[in-house]
């Protein structure tokens, strides 16, 4: 029988290796992440494709060609120059014939009897005008030159060493080269960057209107108000922003019926609790009448807390804050419980200064400081400013919660048999309202070991 799994038809190494889109998600890796990004890339790079594949062409089939052709034209005529001179020894002879050359031809010709020519470095620059001018001198000259490509911005200078002294010819620059070919690639590159710069400022008007509508649900879910967001950009783009808005107006209109229904709920209970109360003061002093007293008062701070865990923060603004001065505050307020609180600001080069829902937030840290002062009797409270966003830390030296519970314990009406007391006469509804508005402002709340041996409550908030 034969192995498949070690047979070579079935290495998966090899069938991986052969895959091409391993090269794809190579390729994904560096391109852009960001809509304006990968949208200007559409743009751009056929554009760029284009603009390169059209100058090779015309590189290769006009300029490069003419290039060469003229180069050619001009070396011939400098070696009619040099045949020339051998069937005209006399100066006067010679300097007609160079004067022929000057008025059919435009080639300014001298003879320096006697010279030598000397070795001098390439001159850089102009290398397409040099190499076709070299090659097209060593075809048909074949004596050492040498070739000044730029006089004066107008004349290119060749040197050819002869028998009898040192050619000089002056060749204008029209004659070796095109300033129409110049003018061309001069216009596509320009082109190219005008199409360039415009797409960039279209692209950067349409992705506009999906940032705006980006950073609107964002400050929605951080618990912010956005009253100057309009729909605005393209049909598609203005389509997600109206059901954005629509989306926004749902929740405000079930969070105010919530609101509503919770404010005739508590009416109704209380109205039966005071009547209540009333005849329990009636009856007098008992140990039965205590009793009901105190189930009286737990009912009270019972519907309290579920009234706070509903509405806690549903109309409440939110505002700049200094988030070191509230800490510092609701841990002064703490303190009178008896424990050993202590404040430490971590990241002062930081601002403190955070926009949420002040009085809800001060909910938060004095139900976390409160269920720590229930448990230990030292607490340290952390605060950790950084310009994304700032962290709170409450740590305590109370038993702790086990670490398979702490998800429940987040939950709400649920309170822990082992971990903690439950003669506090809580609800358990403490670190579910904390949580809750830590979630309405875009953040999270965590719980974890603490250094002092009990429990750490994590509060995240972005900036």
């Amino acid at each position: 029988m034969v192995d498949t799994a070690h047979s070579p038809r079935w290495d998966m190494r090899a069938w991986l290796a052969r895959k091409p889109w391993k090269r794809w998600f190579q390729l994904r890796l560096i391109m852009p992440r960001t809509l304006f990004g990968r949208s200007l890339l559409l743009i751009v790079l056929p554009v760029l494709l284009t603009q390169a594949v059209t100058a090779y062409y015309f590189y290769q089939q006009h300029w490069e060609t003419m290039t060469s052709r003229l180069a050619q034209a001009v070396a011939g005529e400098i070696r009619l120059v040099i045949d020339g001179l051998d069937s005209r020894p006399g100066a006067d002879s010679q300097h007609d014939w160079f004067d022929a050359f000057a008025q059919t031809m435009h080639l300014t010709v001298t003879l320096d009897e006697g010279a030598t020519l000397r070795p001098r470095p390439r001159v850089p620059g102009h290398w397409i005008l040099q190499s076709e001018l070299e090659w097209a001198l060593n075809a048909q000259v074949d004596r050492p030159f040498h070739i000044t490509p730029q006089i004066l911005d107008r004349w290119a200078e060749i040197e050819i060493q002869l028998d009898s002294g040192v050619l000089h010819v002056l060749v204008p620059r029209e004659r070796l080269f095109s300033e129409t070919s110049l003018a061309v690639m001069l216009w596509m590159a320009g082109s190219g960057t005008l199409l360039i710069v415009v797409a960039l400022l279209f692209m950067r008007n349409q992705v506009r209107p999906i940032r705006r509508l980006a950073s609107a649900a964002e400050k929605l879910g951080k618990g912010r108000d956005i009253p100057d967001f309009r729909p605005a950009g393209a049909r598609e783009v203005r389509r997600a922003a109206w059901a954005f808005l629509l989306m926004r107006e749902r929740i405000r209109r079930q969070i105010d019926q919530r609101t509503e229904m919770l404010a005739g709920v508590s009416h109704d209970l209380r109205t039966p609790l005071t009547r209540m109360k009333l005849s329990l003061e009636m009856l007098g002093a008992g140990e039965d009448v205590d009793d009901l007293r105190a189930d009286v008062a737990q009912m009270e701070t019972m519907i309290e807390s579920y009234l706070a865990f509903a509405r806690d923060g549903a109309v409440e603004a939110s505002e700049p804050v200094d988030l070191v001065a509230l800490v510092e505050d609701a841990c002064r307020d703490a303190r009178r419980e008896g424990a050993e609180i202590t404040v430490v600001v971590e990241g002062q080069e930081a601002t403190s200064t955070v926009e949420v829902k002040p009085q809800a937030l001060r909910r938060c840290l004095d139900n976390l400081l409160s269920n720590a002062c229930t448990h230990a009797s030292r607490i340290r409270t952390t605060v950790r400013l950084d310009d994304k966003q700032v962290v709170v830390l409450v740590d305590d030296n109370g038993p702790g919660i086990p670490a398979d519970r702490r998800e429940e314990v987040l939950l709400p009406f649920r309170r822990l048999d082992t971990a903690r007391n439950l003669d506090s006469g809580g609800s358990g509804l403490g670190l579910t309202i904390a949580k809750d508005i830590v979630r309405n402002h875009g953040g999270q709340l965590a719980l974890d070991d603490s250094p002092l041996g009990g429990l750490r409550c994590v509060v995240t908030l972005p900036r």
